[in-house]
């Protein structure tokens, strides 16, 4: 892979010398304490600050404070006006704007587009402090306010923003986040690298407009670079090639290629990457897009393609009159990086100017660490791949070590519980591909599905390292793993689990099947049941041998691309076979880029190569029918009764009704709940990976009552 520089190898800027600050300003007084005149980059938040490395603008702010920059945050300012945005002053370098760990449109819309009472990013769970579209408002809000200052938008909002995308709240396609918001540069991913660049390449005098050759980064050009050979996909059936006949979609498993051993093929083998890193790809332009969904199944294939920083291509699409110039993603950064990032002097709490105000996210997160970053898992309903990246970049086993120590001698209400070790996934710690060159090479989409790569090092040996010292330091009472476990990579290593089940489990494990039905799980790309049947043997074995009566709690999709009624009324089946009461349900929601929209939004599976004629997947888009998915979940919910009778009857399925062990639900509807609508449910949405939504410290009450709750059911 193309080396990168070291993120802490640049020459400080001259405001080093300032020192750091013990918080990042917020005001013209914290400001003048610290001796500042002005800020050399200002950083807007659609969430509370918190000065805490699970908090994008906090380790953006540190990571630029560490190279020297003077660094501001305005914080869930009022967007009705350019006041706000103007209470640090004019920024020397640039404004980085961002609408927070979260999509605004998430944060505030529940899948089914109802407004969400309370936002976990908020002082007191408060809602309403963002707007819709919050990377939009608060770039335009910058511009009002200084004219002339360049703008940066970055974080998940923009990164799965970043080119024609299908928008569920609007049911549309949108332009690109870069276009709508009128910024100079837009920065996707975790954006390190990028922003550390864009600073001290502003700092020396570049103009904004002249950054066009950082990787992760979108800009606008007015015509192909020269030296840049052009391959069209702007059609479904007609890819044009630049060496010979090539398969856009790369059906084959890339992956199975070896590194070349023959002298010759060394010799050519570096001539076709330089062909291939000087090739752009056209995707279909918005104006074909937006009004044909099979075109943008096929772009949102091609894009998908494309996302191996070790092999992928610039992309370019035109809106309009402009020309969006994609770079590929950035390289990820090295363990001695990741070090850096997370060793930064963070405080670690929220802002004094919050008092004594509650930030739900802060409360969840507070005590636990995150050690690694990226998923090559591939779900389709889930955009951690093309945010984070699928290389797994994790931290050292010191540097992960001294940060629970710092949460053990330094937080106010630490009792000896870290929440969670872990990140998008608990126990892909140190993973990765056996050989470079493949890794490289490779384009699949998965590392996983349909089955577990023989080039993947699935050892976790590091990661039972890491667990070991971990709860041996003095003052650890228990840790636990809260993150979401890859079950097909856990039974890989029986050590783990034995390990994991053990010492880290709370009394119940949050798994994610996500359905039984292998027609779903294929639009998921997500193992079946027989592998979740390996791990629930292993749970249970190792449970019992540490004496403790512990359950698997699973996590299921309502409503995902393929799904028919007949396939959750199978779900619901097994569940209540297997004595499961779900207390959360999830409904797909529609994230802008996943591969799971694409279907939404086509009807097509996006996992084979789209056309016209290719037969159409079900879709549950109607309120009613993802109602009733819902309530196939939570069959044994009085108030979803109603609704099944009448669906099960005109499914042919009367004989599922009745009071007896074998019915689904009984005939007779208890007194209060004659007529009353299945009530929404809060389910979690599994966006951007970086945390649980449940905090729960005992098993629910439904598994203390059913001694067979964990029969049957895992990740």
């Amino acid at each position: 892979m193309i080396p990168a520089p070291n993120l802490f190898s640049y020459r400080p800027y001259w405001a080093k010398r300032f020192g750091i600050a013990p918080v990042l300003p917020m005001s013209k007084a914290e400001m003048d304490t610290l001796g500042w005149d002005s800020c050399d980059i200002i950083l807007v938040t659609g969430d509370a600050y918190i000065d805490h490395p699970s908090f994008g603008m906090a380790l953006i702010g540190r990571l630029l404070e560490a190279q020297g920059f003077r660094v501001g945050i305005i914080s869930q300012p009022d967007w009705t006006n350019a006041q706000d945005f103007k209470k640090l002053g004019r920024p020397n370098l640039f404004f980085g704007v961002t609408g927070g760990n979260m999509d605004s449109m998430v944060n505030r819309y529940t899948s089914d587009k109802k407004i969400r009472s309370n936002d976990a990013y908020t002082p007191d769970g408060a809602a309403g402090k963002r707007p819709d579209r919050a990377v939009n408002v608060y770039s335009h809000r910058c511009r009002e306010a200084y004219k002339e200052v360049a703008i940066i938008i970055g974080g998940i909002e923009a990164s799965l923003r970043r080119i024609a995308h299908y928008d569920y709240w609007s049911d549309t396609v949108r332009k690109s986040v870069l276009l709508d918001s009128k910024a100079d540069l837009l920065v996707y991913g975790n954006a390190e690298r990028q922003i550390v660049e864009i600073a001290h390449r502003l700092a020396n005098g570049e103009k904004v407009m002249e950054l066009t050759d950082i990787r992760g980064t979108v800009h606008f050009v007015k015509e192909i670079p020269a030296g840049y050979a052009l391959k069209d996909s702007t059609d479904i059936d007609k890819v044009g090639a630049v060496q010979q006949p090539h398969n856009p979609y790369q059906e084959e498993p890339a992956c199975d290629i070896r590194p070349p051993t023959n002298p010759d093929e060394q010799v050519i083998a570096p001539t076709i990457r330089v062909l291939r890193a000087k090739t752009v790809i056209r995707l279909p332009a918005y104006e074909a897009v937006k009004d044909d969904p099979i075109l943008y199944a096929h772009a949102s294939r091609v894009m998908h393609g494309e996302t191996n920083p070790g092999n992928a291509r610039p992309l370019i699409q035109q809106h309009g009159t402009r020309q969006l110039w994609v770079n590929p993603p950035p390289i990820p950064l090295t363990t001695k990086e990741m070090d850096g990032v997370f060793d930064l002097p963070y405080s670690r709490v929220p802002h004094k100017e919050y008092g004594n105000a509650n930030v739900p996210a802060f409360e969840m997160i507070q005590h636990s660490v995150n050690i690694m970053r990226g998923c090559f898992g591939g779900c389709t309903f889930c955009s951690i791949t093309e945010h984070e990246g699928r290389i797994i970049q994790s931290r050292s086993e010191d540097s992960i070590i001294r940060e629970i120590e710092a949460i053990r001698d330094t937080s106010p209400n630490f009792t000896g519980h870290i929440s969670d070790l872990g990140g998008p996934t608990a126990n892909m710690y140190r993973l990765a591909c056996k050989d470079e060159k493949i890794e490289a090479a490779c384009r699949k989409p998965s590392c996983v599905y349909p089955i577990i790569c023989p080039n993947l090092n699935t050892d976790h040996t590091p990661l039972i390292k890491l667990y070991r010292r971990a709860r041996a330091l003095k003052g650890i009472k228990k840790i636990v793993i809260a993150s979401g476990l890859r079950y097909d990579l856990a039974v890989e290593s029986p050590e783990y689990v034995k390990e994991l089940v053990t010492h880290h489990v709370g009394g119940y494990l949050k798994i994610a099947p996500e359905h039984t039905e292998t027609n779903v799980l294929s639009k998921m790309m997500k193992p079946g049941m027989g592998t979740y049947d390996r791990f629930k043997e292993m749970f249970d074995k190792y449970s019992k041998e540490a004496g403790k009566e512990q359950y698997l709690i699973p996590y299921f999709i309502a409503a995902h691309p393929g799904t028919t009624d007949e396939d959750m009324l199978n779900l619901a089946l097994w569940l209540k076979a297997n004595g499961f009461r779900a207390d959360q349900v999830q409904a797909f929601l529609p994230s802008p880029m996943s591969i799971a929209t694409a279907m939404y939004h086509s009807g097509k599976d996006t996992l084979h190569k789209v056309s016209r004629t290719v037969e159409d997947i079900p879709i549950p888009k109607t309120f009613k029918q993802r109602r009733l998915h819902k309530a196939f979940l939570r069959y044994h919910d009085p108030k979803n009764w109603p609704l099944l009778r009448d669906a099960l009857k005109v499914m042919g399925r009367s004989d599922l009704i009745g009071n007896g062990k074998k019915h689904l639900i009984p005939s007779f509807q208890p007194k209060g709940f004659e007529e009353t609508p299945a009530k929404t449910q809060t389910f979690r949405t599994k966006y951007t990976g970086l945390h649980n939504d449940s905090n729960r410290k005992s098993p629910p009450p439904a598994f203390k009552k059913q001694k067979n709750v964990s029969k049957g059911l895992g990740k």
